[in-house]
């Protein structure tokens, strides 16, 4: 069963089955799903935003008056969101969210002012900081 839009294109009808009768645009849909959002140049390009927005609140960063609560909540919402913008759109792989990992947990380690040879896992690093895995958010 076809249906006709007022410009007399086909459109999608759905019947009582809940089956899809029509489907005229399937190349545009697969088009779409063999697009590579979160590839490894979205990723390296928005890290490269991210690490430009963390760098320009540097004064912030290395600041004694402001407690460490509030470093990661401007963290969270200066920086984390510029990384992890449009990330729904993504083709996530494995790789992809551990090099976002990798990025967040860097930052957030010179956030706390731990360098080598003093280490945390990253299980302490997420509890101090009150974060969440990547591939958890």
């Amino acid at each position: 069963m076809k249906t006709s839009t007022s410009e007399g294109k086909h459109g999608i009808q759905w019947t009582f089955r809940m089956q899809l009768d029509d489907l005229d645009f399937a190349d545009d849909l697969a088009l779409l799903s063999q697009t590579h959002h979160g590839s490894d140049s979205d990723v390296k390009a928005l890290t490269g935003k991210a690490r430009a927005a963390y760098l320009k609140l540097r004064n912030i960063w290395n600041s004694k008056q402001l407690s460490t609560n509030t470093k990661i909540r401007i963290f969270n919402t200066n920086v984390k969101k510029v990384l992890l913008y449009g990330v729904e759109t993504w083709r996530t792989t494995k790789a992809i969210i551990q090099k976002i990992q990798v990025f967040i947990n860097s930052c957030l380690r010179k956030i706390l002012g731990i360098c080598w040879p003093d280490t945390i896992s990253n299980n302490v690093l997420w509890e101090r900081t009150n974060q969440i895995p990547a591939e958890g958010e």
